[in-house]
């Protein structure tokens, strides 16, 4: 027996939208791993000063990876379970084209 990885990758067996575009996922894949699986390494920018943001903690408590999922914002990339059908976007500022900042 060895200790050499074998080369196996997860199975992409799903797909989301993301800014119209779809992302493949597998079983268990949060949005934000799906996302950065595809090679998508920043989906928000900052409220003021528009800086790139994706996955920082990973675990939900940052709050550095919000998307705009289904029309909703703000909400954390890194514990929406990815499921067929979503449409993910990209958040700019707070998410919402309603708000004056």
């Amino acid at each position: 027996m060895t200790d050499e990885p074998i080369g196996a990758e997860p199975v992409a067996a799903h797909h989301f939208s993301f800014d119209g575009r779809p992302v493949a996922f597998a079983d268990g894949h949060s949005v934000g791993a799906a996302l950065w699986a595809d090679g998508v390494r920043s989906w928000r920018s900052t409220r003021h000063a528009g800086k790139p943001r994706g996955i920082f903690c990973g675990i939900g408590v940052c709050f550095d990876c919000l998307v705009v999922v289904d029309g909703r914002a703000d909400e954390r990339a890194c514990v929406v379970p990815a499921r067929p059908g979503l449409d993910v976007r990209t958040q700019e500022g707070s998410g919402r084209a309603d708000l004056a900042l």
